[in-house]
């Protein structure tokens, strides 16, 4: 009688909790997140599934660009479907994390990445770094012919010589590490020196082509797209090589991708799995080994020859939290680039 009692308690109690909505952990194979992807939909495509077969953890991806799917964050609020958030470059991670948005991170995946690349806060942290390079056409250029400094790029010896994508996060990050490294009148007087001198064309890889093919002498882009190519037929980059400006110039600048959790998600604990695993030397690798060609931020985990290696990039120190997305679009406007 005892033991039938016990047993008519138990399945009781849960009933109960059952009705109560109380929490029972769904399998893993039943299980998904939804993540914001402001990087490259490619990486992902190639990096999720190495998660799920790890966890058996569905992961659902809403691709978009970096201030795209930042404001829609900031518009939906608590209402966000999204459980993770992922940029291509930090200053829209700052825009979701000013607004109270984020979950902070425990210090065992915060710890896997260098502080220099992730906030003091702890809402977010970096997890790809992609390194700041001036394309020139070799057969026009010798290395003694380059600029000391992407300042440079804005003085009348330059008019009619570089290019840049100005509508693009990825440009709009390096206006913003010159921002936060030269202030606001130096950065304003840059980008007025670079609308007159410089060619616009949409997209980097438009950039790197064009100096390829001899129409400009020099770009701005990030080391991934050259590095990229030569790894396929180097069809659009085989007149042409990367200079990097090293000595902590803001030319030098890396720009961090970002990973962060929302507030609001309703699968935390799932999120957090995702967001350690892109940290974590097993995701780091699966970065490394990826088309993509981004510098893992683990310093367990670098990319293989011949790119060139993180700790030979020498990138001015600044601080990913301050990187100013509005005020950069605020002076680019001003300057007519956008």
């Amino acid at each position: 009688m005892r033991l039938r009692n016990v047993a008519i308690l138990t399945a009781t109690v849960a009933a109960t909790l059952s009705a109560c909505g109380g929490k029972t952990e769904k399998p893993a194979e039943e299980r998904s997140i939804t993540v914001y992807n402001a990087q490259h939909e490619e990486l992902l495509v190639e990096m999720a599934p190495i998660f799920e077969k790890q966890t058996g953890i569905k992961v659902r991806l809403r691709n978009g660009k970096d201030f795209e799917l930042g404001n829609q964050l900031v518009a939906e609020g608590a209402r966000t479907p999204a459980d993770v958030f992922l940029t291509e470059n930090s200053p829209a991670m700052s825009l979701v994390e000013s607004k109270g948005l984020f979950e902070p991170l425990p210090a065992e995946t915060l710890d896997r990445i260098p502080a220099n690349f992730r906030p003091k806060s702890g809402a977010w942290t970096g997890w790809a770094g992609r390194a700041t390079v001036l394309v020139y056409n070799s057969d026009k250029l010798g290395a003694d012919d380059l600029p000391a400094s992407i300042m440079d790029l804005a003085d009348p010896a330059w008019k009619g010589r570089t290019s840049f994508s100005p509508s693009g996060a990825d440009f709009q990050a390096i206006v913003s590490a010159v921002l936060q490294l030269k202030g606001e009148k130096a950065t304003a007087e840059w980008l007025q020196g670079l609308k007159d001198n410089g060619t616009i064309y949409q997209g980097n890889n438009v950039v790197m082509n064009s100096v390829n093919d001899g129409q400009i002498d020099t770009g701005v882009i990030y080391h991934y797209y050259w590095y990229r190519d030569q790894a396929e037929a180097g069809q659009n980059s085989k007149n042409a090589k990367l200079h990097f400006f090293g000595k902590k110039d803001p030319g030098a600048f890396l720009s961090v991708s970002g990973a962060g959790i929302l507030k609001a998600s309703k699968n935390k604990a799932d999120a957090q799995k995702f967001v350690d695993f892109l940290v974590s030397t097993k995701g780091q690798k699966a970065l490394a080994n990826s088309y993509a060609l981004e510098y893992p931020l683990n310093p367990d985990v670098s990319l293989d020859p011949p790119v060139k290696p993180l700790s030979e990039i020498d990138p001015p120190s600044v601080d990913v939290t301050k990187l100013n997305g509005p005020k950069v679009i605020d002076l680019m406007k001003k300057a007519g680039l956008l």
